[in-house]
């Protein structure tokens, strides 16, 4: 089968060229130290509180507190709380200053290490608890630090009922570091597995959002199969994967698929044809295609994701605030339960299809269009 043939428009070598340079000036750009994982207690402000959870298997540093790019060989299991700017732009961060100003800037407010069982207990500790947690996983080139602030973040807008947690593997956080971020991938699978399973195996915990971005897509989608081939289907079953950006090849992607099956709940990709960072990666991967830039106007790429049984959300409207469109996902958290109702209504119906995202939602009664039959529905 011609898997997702045409995804997207080739492009020449002096456009990825240019766009590789973009990438390395946003690299260079000022990057938040450890230091803003430090706690600050700060005056009484308008702001939200956000309570976030992370596991990692990063390795300590003892000079500034944070994690840095390489591989631990255990998992830190770690609690925050932040405050978040109530009237805030978009999906935008500020990164606290040395004299922290919670009126502009995210802060962190408290942090605590945790065993994994009290890490676990507290996923589930919340009075409004329904049975449902959320696992982020970052994307290449970052930092722990900014993968934190941007699942706070999200927490915040999507206001979820319990505190989402955020899986942080070794990044080299470095533009020049593409290969070794994706061998940091690989080598974290079982890891990352066996945080899946400890929650899964929780009676009190019934569905796992898996929600991968970009490099952490191709983890989350790796550590699915690899439960699935060893015959864990408790665990495969109370998944529900989001790939955000995925920086997955074609051909990799349809082994993974074929190898995982069919889902009770359909893996969902958030797409855009018009994301230049995977533009790079293609290049890189020798101009390899990835399925993270699908694009959903083509018939062909339509038949193949019905014939797939995955849904796709074309989020190039969203705005981005990395200049790459690399990281629209972010700004769709504050619609996320517009986008449970209309994935419901599609799975009620039998269908699994495309749905197009629209950034001016608030002017119509749901911010999805669902394209072609799923419309009618």
């Amino acid at each position: 089968m011609h898997f997702f043939l045409s995804i997207y428009s080739c492009r020449s070598r002096l456009s990825l060229a240019v766009v590789a340079v973009m990438i390395c000036l946003t690299g260079c750009a000022s990057r938040p130290p450890a230091e803003v994982l430090q706690p600050t207690a700060i005056r009484q402000v308008e702001s939200e509180k956000v309570t976030l959870l992370s596991v990692t298997n990063r390795n300590k540093v003892k000079e500034d507190g944070g994690f840095g790019s390489q591989w631990a060989g255990d998992l830190t299991y770690e609690r925050y709380a932040f405050s978040i700017p109530g009237d805030r732009t978009g999906s935008a961060i500020i990164y606290p200053s040395r004299t922290p100003d919670p009126r502009r800037q995210f802060v962190v407010t408290g942090r605590d290490q945790l065993t994994r069982k009290a890490w676990i207990d507290d996923a589930t500790r919340s009075a409004n608890f329904d049975g449902t947690v959320a696992v982020f996983v970052h994307g290449y080139n970052t930092r722990y630090q900014e993968a934190l602030f941007r699942a706070a973040q999200m927490a915040a807008d999507a206001d979820t009922l319990s505190p989402p947690i955020l899986f942080s593997w070794p990044s080299a956080a470095s533009v020049t570091g593409y290969v070794t971020d994706r061998d940091a991938a690989l080598y974290t699978r079982s890891e990352f597995e066996s945080v899946l399973k400890a929650l899964a195996e929780n009676p009190k915990i019934k569905r796992v959002v898996l929600f991968g971005h970009s490099m952490g897509g191709f983890l989350s989608m790796e550590a699915a199969r690899q439960l699935k081939l060893q015959g864990r289907d408790d665990v495969v079953g109370k998944l529900q994967i989001i790939l955000a950006a995925p920086d997955i090849d074609v051909d990799v992607f349809r082994s993974q698929l074929r190898d995982i099956g069919l889902l009770q709940n359909p893996i969902t990709l958030l797409v855009s044809k018009a994301d230049r960072a995977l533009a790079v990666s293609s290049f890189l991967g020798g101009e390899r295609p990835r399925i993270g830039r699908l694009d959903i106007d083509d018939p062909l790429v339509r038949s193949e994701i019905a014939a797939a049984h995955v849904s796709v959300i074309d989020i190039s409207s969203l705005s981005s605030s990395d200049g790459l469109g690399h990281d629209r996902y972010a700004a769709l958290a504050r619609f996320g339960g517009e986008l449970v109702k209309a994935e419901a209504r599609a799975r009620t119906s039998g269908n699994v299809g495309v749905f197009v995202f629209d950034a001016a939602g608030a002017a119509v009664a749901s911010p999805f269009r669902l394209a072609g039959q799923i419309a009618r529905h």
